[in-house]
């Protein structure tokens, strides 16, 4: 099984590019929201808690989080890979995650950072809420997210630099490109 993160900041084209890995390698792709969601959606018990953080806009605890993480991973333990899409998101959430993993023989294998600067983000994610229906694409809402994301992610960006796992990949270019680059990085993970 190959596990890897896609990582980067709100607008910077990480469920795009998940999409694609996805639609080539067969990968599954899940994001916190996605659990999330599905659990709300489900009425469980664990949704009804769920549902309390998320309905007045606390982000929820990382041991909920890392204890759902875990569940979809070992649910789904006997396919191809699973693509991560933001997270984990500080430096405890990857640490927890690696020790986790570790109990049964399973890692990230690869770590994807797609790097946008602020100002395109900030255009990117503005002009997405013009058709997207999102209350959170607008630029208050955006720079607090990008405050949030840069303070809590570098940590992390190192914590997996140090550790070899970590790929940047300019964010820029156009969708194609960005792909082929994740793709290369992807290739030579795989082949080891």
């Amino acid at each position: 099984m190959f596990n890897m993160v896609v990582f980067g900041p709100p607008g910077c084209g990480k469920g795009t590019q998940a999409a694609k890995i996805v639609e080539k390698y067969g990968f599954l792709h899940v994001s916190t929201g996605d659990i999330i969601r599905r659990q709300i959606s489900k009425g469980t018990a664990m949704g009804q808690l769920l549902e309390k953080f998320t309905a007045r806009g606390l982000l929820v605890p990382d041991s909920i989080i890392l204890k759902e993480i875990w569940r979809f991973a070992l649910e789904h333990q006997y396919e191809k890979g699973i693509i991560f899409d933001g997270f984990p998101r500080n430096l405890y959430q990857a640490q927890m995650l690696d020790r986790i993993f570790n109990k049964k023989e399973m890692r990230i294998n690869l770590v994807v950072s797609i790097d946008v600067h602020e100002d395109e983000l900030m255009r990117r994610v503005i002009e997405r809420g013009k058709t997207s229906g999102r209350i959170d694409d607008n630029a208050e809402v955006m720079h607090n997210r990008l405050l949030v994301y840069f303070s809590q992610t570098q940590p992390v960006i190192e914590y997996y630099r140090k550790n070899k796992r970590l790929e940047t990949v300019h964010g820029i270019q156009p969708v194609e490109q960005v792909a082929s680059h994740i793709d290369a990085a992807l290739q030579k993970r795989l082949s080891i």
